[in-house]
């Protein structure tokens, strides 16, 4: 399978990000109750959800760039586990910029903050910590890192009457266009010609461009060890922001006994059944997260990354297919692949993402499912199945 799309587990040490990667890739990442349990960036791949297109086709699927389970099509995304951010890490302190270096591929960033309190911005034991606090901090320590990164370059950059795309070129690291430059300069109400910016309208723009091309997700983590009214005292501090309160480690402890086969569960299930032998423990254990997860409406896992993927980065999912009758490629598989394209991707955009002698030698699409002619400006919808003509 070949995955694009990269989210990076950000936070204060000792949050549960690493026990959040685990449950969501499956991956056995070094878990512990003490600051920089991460020290190299853990790299895993977890699935986003979306009902499959073939439930309201009425044909069965054969999934090849993804997996399909009780009508739920699931797409791959890469995950990133970084390094604990603790105060001044822009300036070096904790793991410093080596945690700042490797997030700056991702696309988006989930932020995971103790909820219960527990934990203090260090990561160190605590009674009654401010997880708002916790938001505001790494969300001031990027800033920062990306403001003197710009800083450092402001001689140069006043040359340029290009400053979009100077600014461009200069961050190149963080995929961020010419475009992204210039929405957050109006925002900032600063000119992008022969830049000379002082250090707070470099701030002012890089918290502006940060939002536009790192959107952060606030994983209110340990939900279920949280006192009552946490998360949405938490909402009201961080309003503008999405909150989601979630517990990584019922899902963790789900998903593997789902894999020795002990029950039967799909991640951001609200039940499930045991279909295997249980000793007391585990029975005490499965009964106390099922009773966490009926009232709570799951663990929220799926829905974070969900969220992530079709809200904060506006994903929708198209599914190429060759054969419009049939929905299928040219090996006779049904609805193969699942892609994940930006909202207010074009017929063209698809046919470029599949390959690009396709585009180049494109002529039309077709609707699949009203098997209407589409030129190659038709705006993609969520859940289309499209076939591209092409003379290549």
């Amino acid at each position: 399978m070949v995955v694009s799309l990269l989210i990076g587990l950000v936070g204060a040490p000792n949050k549960g990000k690493s026990t959040l990667f685990s449950a969501i890739t499956s991956v056995d990442a070094q878990i512990a109750d003490y600051a920089f349990t991460t020290i190299k960036p853990n790299l895993g791949v977890a699935y986003v959800g979306r009902k499959c297109a073939d439930v309201g086709l009425g044909v069965k699927c054969n999934p090849r760039n993804s997996v399909c389970s009780k009508g739920i099509r699931r797409m791959p995304i890469n995950i990133v586990d970084v390094a604990g951010l603790v105060p001044g890490a822009h300036m070096g302190k904790g793991m410093g910029n080596q945690f700042l270096n490797d997030l700056i591929g991702a696309d988006a960033l989930i932020q995971v903050v103790d909820l219960s309190g527990r934990t203090d911005i260090n990561g160190n034991m605590a009674e009654g910590s401010d997880p708002a606090a916790e938001v505001i901090m790494v969300r001031d320590e990027i800033t920062e890192w990306l403001a003197d990164i710009i800083h450092k370059h402001i001689p140069k950059l006043s040359k340029r009457t290009d400053g979009d795309q100077a600014l461009a070129e200069l961050l190149s690291g963080l995929g961020a266009s010419p475009g992204q430059m210039r929405d957050a300069a109006d925002r900032s109400y600063l000119s992008l010609s022969a830049i000379a910016w002082d250090r707070d309208a470099t701030r002012r723009f890089a918290a502006e461009l940060l939002k536009i091309n790192k959107p952060i997700i606030v994983a209110a983590n340990k939900m279920d060890r949280a006192q009552q009214g946490a998360l949405e005292r938490l909402r009201e501090r961080l309003q503008g922001m999405q909150v989601f309160g979630c517990s990584a480690a019922v899902e963790l402890a789900l998903v593997k006994a789902a894999a020795k086969g002990i029950i039967d569960y799909l991640p951001g299930s609200t039940d499930f059944s045991v279909t295997g032998d249980v000793d007391p423990d585990q029975k005490k254990a499965l009964a106390y997260m099922r009773s966490y997860i009926a009232s709570s409406a799951g663990t929220k896992v799926a829905d974070l990354l969900n969220d992530a993927v079709f809200k904060a980065l506006g994903k929708i999912v198209v599914y190429p297919v060759e054969d419009e009758t049939r929905y299928t490629d040219h090996a006779g598989n049904v609805l193969p692949d699942a892609l994940l394209m930006d909202a207010g991707s074009t017929a063209y955009d698809l046919a470029a993402r599949i390959h690009s002698d396709i585009a180049k030698g494109m002529k039309y699409a077709i609707d699949a499912k009203s098997k209407m002619r589409l030129q190659k400006e038709y705006v993609l919808k969520d859940g289309d199945v499209i076939k591209i003509v092409s003379a290549r």
